[in-house]
């Protein structure tokens, strides 16, 4: 078996682990590199805290129509903490007995911690969002006009966060409208003043919106997860009168997207996800911890992990 196997549903059926379990949910999941950077941070914390020592997060492969029998095994099962990614975060979000506050406005969970009555549901994508944004690319939330891309679990808390750091402006691009309605209804309560619109139809209206110039162009869509993915945005058509101030591609593997090759070839800053990945993950296991979390021990396991599946 390798050190990193893929679990799935079945395995919960006979499954037995002496320690504290952690784990990671998605369909697909072999790209994730959450367990060695969680697990690397637990060997640090466990030298000076022996309980972490018994503390092992892995990584499971559930279909979507088995999440909700998959929550309730892995709380059955005792496990303490759960990380959800694609496509999970906004299916769980009514499947869990209760919600942090601060999740609530995003609709959507990433981290999810057992209480004795259910799952406890949290959403540390903003804030994981934010940080990086600000190491990687030296930009704030804050004050910024923001150009988000996608509508589904990422991009809602992506949206929640840049509203609630008072951004300048936000605009989001998704092709399917009814999508894009129903999160723009969701964040038009938060947005107050803020300038919130959308755009579903991007051939034909980009060059006719007022983007505004400088924007921060931010992927919250899956596109660039596989070679053959088309651009989530040409940035061609913003290179006239608004020519963006830098682009965020939450996608970290693999690490340079197409549309991170196109923001590099017209001179913009770029960066991909795994800052965001780092900083998410450092909030989830404090949540789970109650602990000082080590990042480099994270951002130093996410690199090595990086190159080794290069």
């Amino acid at each position: 078996m390798s050190a990193d196997p893929i679990y799935t549903l079945a395995d919960l059926d006979t499954w037995s682990f002496a320690g504290t379990a952690l784990a990671v949910l998605g369909h697909p999941i072999k790209h994730s590199i959450s367990p060695p950077m969680h697990n690397a941070a637990l060997a640090e914390m466990a030298q000076r805290d022996a309980r972490f020592a018994t503390w092992k997060y892995v990584r499971f492969d559930i279909a979507p129509e088995d999440l909700p029998v998959a929550l309730e095994k892995l709380h059955a099962r005792n496990f303490h903490g759960l990380n959800l990614t694609v496509p999970h975060k906004i299916i769980a979000f009514d499947r869990v007995a209760t919600l942090d506050d601060a999740a609530r406005p995003i609709g959507a969970v990433n981290t999810l911690r057992r209480t004795p009555a259910g799952w406890h549901g949290f959403n540390t994508d903003g804030y994981g969002l934010a940080t990086a944004i600000r190491e990687d690319l030296g930009f704030d939330l804050a004050g910024a006009h923001i150009l988000l891309l996608g509508a589904g679990g990422a991009a809602r808390g992506a949206a929640v966060e840049c509203l609630q750091r008072r951004c300048a402006s936000l605009t989001i691009i998704n092709r399917t409208r009814a999508n894009l309605d129903a999160l723009l209804a969701q964040l038009a309560p938060l947005a107050g003043s803020i300038p919130l619109h959308g755009l579903s139809d991007v051939a034909a209206s980009v060059s006719e919106w007022s983007v505004p110039p400088g924007a921060l162009v931010i992927n919250a869509t899956s596109a660039g997860l596989k070679g053959t993915d088309p651009l989530p945005l040409d940035l061609a058509a913003l290179a006239t009168g608004a020519r963006p101030a830098g682009v965020y591609d939450m996608i970290y593997n693999p690490a340079e997207t197409p549309l991170l090759a196109q923001a590099r070839a017209f001179g913009l800053p770029a960066a991909n996800g795994l800052g965001m990945l780092v900083h998410q993950g450092v909030r989830a296991l404090e949540i789970w911890s109650d602990a000082v979390v080590p990042v480099d021990a994270m951002r130093t396991a996410v690199h090595s992990a990086m190159k080794t599946s290069a």
